[in-house]
């Protein structure tokens, strides 16, 4: 099965605080771990929203708004893109990632033919 795990970031619009090089070895060290056990399929990081443009569909009409977007609660600031057995071994490698702070969200990803 194939999971999507979601970064989530601060408050839209702030900027955040770069980690420790001590924090980032910890986080390569925890990729390389996923990578050797054959668990990631992608990852990345995202622009900042003020990069982003949204599309908004009302019927025929096609509305573009460009970033930033201030009145989201919580934008995707990163993710995984996991093959595991069960959202359960997911989960517990996601709990044993050396993070200090921060929300992740773990989705089944459906797979549909032809894609």
């Amino acid at each position: 099965m194939r999971v999507l795990v979601l970064a989530k970031e601060g408050e839209p619009g702030k900027a955040a605080t770069p980690p420790t090089p001590e924090a980032m070895a910890e986080y390569q060290k925890f990729n390389e771990e996923l990578v050797k056990a054959g668990v990631v399929v992608a990852s990345g990081r995202l622009s900042p929203s003020a990069q982003g443009k949204r599309v908004r569909f009302d019927g025929k009409k096609r509305s573009v708004i460009d970033g930033p977007f201030p009145e989201t609660k919580e934008l995707v600031g990163g993710y995984w893109l996991w093959e595991v057995r069960s959202i359960d071994e997911a989960l517990e490698w996601l709990k044993r990632a050396p993070f200090d702070g921060g929300t992740f969200e773990l989705r089944q990803v459906s797979m549909h033919e032809g894609a």
